[in-house]
C-alpha cells in the first residue's frame, strides 16, 4: 500500500487530495514540524531534503509535489487527472511548476525565511514582502491560469489539488481574495469536492 508523509498545511495536502479523488488506498504518517521531525534522523533517512511530502510505492521513493501528481495521475488513469492531449498535459505541468518555483516559495518567505538568510531584519523584511508577492501571484494565476471552475475548465486535473493548497495559504498571507472572483470560484468547486471535503476532516488542513 501506498504511504504518505505529510504535515498539517503544507504542500503536501496536494497529494492527500490527489489520492482521494483517486480512490487510491494509502496510510497517511504525519511528520510533526512543531516537534522538528523533519530534521530528525529517522526521517532524514527517509528524505534527506527534510521536508514533506513523500510518498512511499512499491517501486522506491517519491519526493516533489508535481512529480508525486504525475505518479498518482499515471497509475489512476480512471480518475483522468490528466488529458492524453500533450498540449493540456503540458499546460498542468507549467502551472504545477509556477506553483514550486514561485508561489510555494513567496508563501515560503514568511515562514522559512532562514533557508535564505540569518539576520533577524532580513527575515523581517522578507516577511514584510509576502502580501504583496503572493497578491500578484494570485493575480497571475487569475488572469494566465484558471479558465474555470478548474484549471483546465470543467475538467479536475492533477494541478487543481495543488493550486488549492496555494489558496489555502493566501488570506494568511495578506491576499485580499475578494479582487479574485475566478479564484474564489475555485475554491468553491474544490470544497464541493468529496475529496477536499475528507482531507479537510482527516486533517490535512489543520
Amino acid at each position: 500500500m501506498l504511504k504518505l508523509y505529510y504535515a498539517k498545511g503544507t504542500i503536501a495536502s496536494a497529494s492527500a487530495v490527489a489520492l482521494f479523488e483517486t480512490g487510491l488506498e494509502f496510510d497517511a504518517i504525519n511528520v510533526d514540524f512543531a516537534q522538528n521531525e523533519q530534521r530528525g534522523d529517522a526521517f532524514l533517512a527517509l528524505n534527506p531534503k527534510g521536508r514533506v511530502p513523500v510518498l512511499v510505492t512499491d517501486h522506491g521513493l517519491l519526493t516533489e509535489t508535481g512529480a508525486i501528481l504525475d505518479y498518482i495521475a499515471d497509475i489512476a488513469p480512471a480518475a483522468n487527472l490528466r488529458p492524453t492531449d500533450p498540449f493540456a498535459a503540458a499546460q498542468l505541468r507549467a502551472a504545477m511548476y509556477y506553483f514550486a518555483s514561485t508561489a510555494h516559495v513567496n508563501h515560503a518567505h514568511k515562514v522559512r525565511g532562514t533557508r535564505w538568510v540569518t539576520e533577524e531584519a532580513s527575515i523581517k523584511d522578507m516577511q514584510a514582502k509576502v502580501p504583496q508577492t503572493m497578491t500578484e501571484s494570485a493575480a497571475y494565476i487569475e488572469q494566465n491560469i484558471l479558465t474555470g471552475p478548474f484549471i483546465l475548465g470543467d475538467q479536475i486535473s492533477m494541478a487543481d489539488p495543488y493550486l488549492y493548497t496555494v489558496t489555502t495559504w493566501m488570506p494568511g498571507d495578506g491576499v485580499d481574495m475578494s479582487a479574485f472572483p475566478k479564484i474564489q470560484a475555485f475554491i468553491a468547486a474544490m470544497e464541493s469536492r468529496p475529496s477536499v471535503q475528507t482531507a479537510m476532516t482527516q486533517g490535512f488542513f489543520r
